[in-house]
């Protein structure tokens, strides 16, 4: 099957732009992730800088991921039951490794499990129609559980929000030592993860994977729409997302970042603008594409994208290599560590676009593919490398 470039790109980016939330969890503690005020107090730079990232990354780009994920699942139906099965449980597995022994942020496993849903709910829905109102119908009911949640938590402190001081050095001990203690802790966050995705994130993980395997069944991901109509409706989804969005950033300055409005309620707007950003986003590729396609840089980011998993898992070495074993964890704040970014999306480009000069997948791809095969029986015709 050919591949379809401009979504190579479109996943690109959306890795790219993972980043420049992740660095966040990478370099301070996990409350400062969605609270600014997580020490207390915010400085100007910060608050500003966690607003910019609210507007324009926060959400979105996993959002963008998880459209791709269901775009993904849509194009393996002719693979069959066994292959797409097996898929995804080595990603659960991945996953399940990577949160276990590198990092707490992981996506994979949630993702794995989440689509080894949805893959049956993509090729079992009767229409394209029915399978894209199924899939707002979830991504809605996600929204109103958080919304349903933040009525019921209460007002009180809570130190996964604002964490006192021995909380804070607990956290700085285990993740730059490491060792046991890092993966008993991060055992226990995982448990976490796993009851808030299945009580309110795996709505809306769901809801937008069934969106992408709707857009692409219809071949608006395919981009067989007209120029005009992608670049149309791109601005139109990116304005009506930003105007959603702009109150609840607003109100969560507003009241001071108060636990029980933004932790939950002050969510919901991001929540409810991410779908339309996210699909703006990738309208706005599709219809820029004749001319985005000659730019280097653009060919570089669409390697990136052709090397997502091994790219995604090549940030949690970087980073954790420079926050943990470095010990440069808590050392800078949120608009200082902007800045390493950049390095790390150069690494990202640099070792995609040498790697696929040479081989025809990512080495983690062409593993998992090789595996896949494997738990499913398949022979492989011709090798990826």
């Amino acid at each position: 099957m050919e591949r379809n470039v401009t979504l190579d790109f479109i996943r690109g980016v959306a890795i790219l732009g993972i980043l420049l939330l992740n660095i966040v969890a990478f370099g301070l503690p996990k409350a400062a992730y969605i609270n600014p005020a997580w020490a207390g107090s915010v400085s100007l730079s910060d608050a500003w800088t966690w607003a910019a990232l609210d507007l324009f990354a926060q959400v979105k780009f996993l959002t963008l991921f998880a459209l791709l994920f269901g775009a993904g699942l849509q194009m393996l139906l002719h693979r069959g039951k066994r292959w797409i099965q097996s898929r995804l449980t080595l990603l659960v597995l991945l996953g399940f490794m990577h949160t276990l022994l590198l990092w707490d942020g992981d996506i994979l496993l949630a993702y794995g499990l989440v689509g080894l849903v949805c893959w049956r709910m993509i090729r079992d829905a009767p229409g394209t129609r029915q399978l894209f109102n199924t899939g707002a119908l979830l991504y809605l009911t996600g929204v109103g559980v958080l919304l349903l949640l933040g009525f019921i938590s209460g007002d009180a402190p809570n130190r996964s929000w604002v964490p006192d001081a021995a909380n804070i050095q607990y956290e700085q001990l285990w993740k730059v030592n490491g060792g046991t203690e890092a993966i008993s802790n991060r055992a226990d966050l995982l448990s976490s993860n796993l009851l808030a995705l299945g009580a309110q994130y795996g709505w809306q993980l769901a809801g937008m994977m069934l969106l992408g395997g709707a857009l692409m069944r219809s071949g608006w991901l395919k981009g067989q729409y007209s120029l005009h109509h992608y670049r149309r409706i791109g601005a139109w989804l990116i304005a009506v997302g930003m105007l959603i969005n702009l109150p609840g950033i607003y109100a969560q300055w507003h009241v001071n970042w108060n636990y029980q409005w933004c932790a939950f309620l002050l969510q919901a707007p991001r929540e409810l603008s991410a779908p339309f950003q996210t699909i703006g986003y990738a309208a706005l590729a599709f219809g820029y594409w004749p001319w985005l396609s000659k730019l280097r840089l653009v060919s570089a980011i669409t390697c990136v994208g052709r090397m997502a998993l091994s790219n995604y898992l090549l940030q949690t070495l970087i980073c954790t290599t420079l926050f943990f074993r470095f010990n440069l964890f808590m050392k800078f704040d949120r608009l200082q560590l902007l800045a390493f970014v950049p390095a790390v999306w150069a690494v990202n480009l640099l070792f995609s676009v040498l790697w696929l000069r040479y081989f025809r997948q990512g080495p983690l791809e062409w593993l998992w593919r090789q595996l896949t095969a494997r738990a499913a029986g398949v022979s492989l015709r011709h090798s990826a490398r």
